[in-house]
């Protein structure tokens, strides 16, 4: 990776959770190939606070404005219902100028629905809550669509609303944040709450 900014997307009313195990993954150094590679920026339409879902009140690091791709390792896009309206549109631009330039990008659940709007996902696999709701943005792409949790194709990430866990994996595989094993665990431990292979990784350190 170019540098240690992870950017996070935030904007009023998004869904919290959806990045949140992504998030706490990047931000927590245990179990990482690089303790503290990584850290997560957030970055809003402009700096001014915003309020989440859940009521949670985020002071953006920054604005989209001044972010680059060359100054990042990925953007986080998480869902909420101003992407369904058709809001957010400066962050479909950043979107569009970090795949050209080879920047990974991560969408889940109504993220995906603008991606598709924006013809970002008409030639590569990607996911999504359904594909009845990606195929009421009109896009190109419905041949490419994959009815699975989540999916990383071309250095774009998707995954559906109901799996934050499955999006926050291909996350952290696409950084290449943990080894096969200590993912396995990660996986293992949040997914299906069984913290043997968890127990079993700690031991060794």
């Amino acid at each position: 990776m170019r540098n240690n900014a992870v950017h996070l997307f935030v904007f009023d009313t998004m869904a919290d959770w959806e990045a949140a195990f992504a998030v706490a993954a990047i931000n927590n150094p245990q179990f990482q190939q690089v303790p503290g590679r990584f850290r997560v920026v957030t970055v809003g339409l402009t700096r001014e606070p915003i309020t989440t879902m859940g009521g949670v009140r985020i002071q953006p690091d920054a604005a989209l404005g001044e972010i680059s791709p060359t100054e990042s390792s990925m953007l986080i896009l998480p869902g909420g219902e101003q992407w369904e309206i058709g809001c957010n549109a400066a962050a479909i631009e950043t979107t569009r100028r970090f795949i050209a330039n080879c920047v990974p990008v991560a969408a889940i659940c109504a993220a995906t629905i603008a991606l598709a709007r924006a013809g970002l996902l008409d030639n590569r696999y990607h996911t999504s809550n359904a594909r009845e709701y990606l195929a009421s943005s009109g896009y190109r792409g419905s041949r490419w669509y994959r009815d699975t949790p989540a999916v990383s194709d071309q250095g774009v990430i998707t995954a559906s609303g109901v799996a934050p866990i499955e999006f926050a994996r291909e996350i952290v595989d696409a950084l290449d944040l943990y080894n096969a094993c200590a993912l396995d665990a990660w996986y293992t431990l949040f997914k299906h709450g069984d913290a043997s292979r968890y127990y079993e990784l700690a031991q060794t350190l």
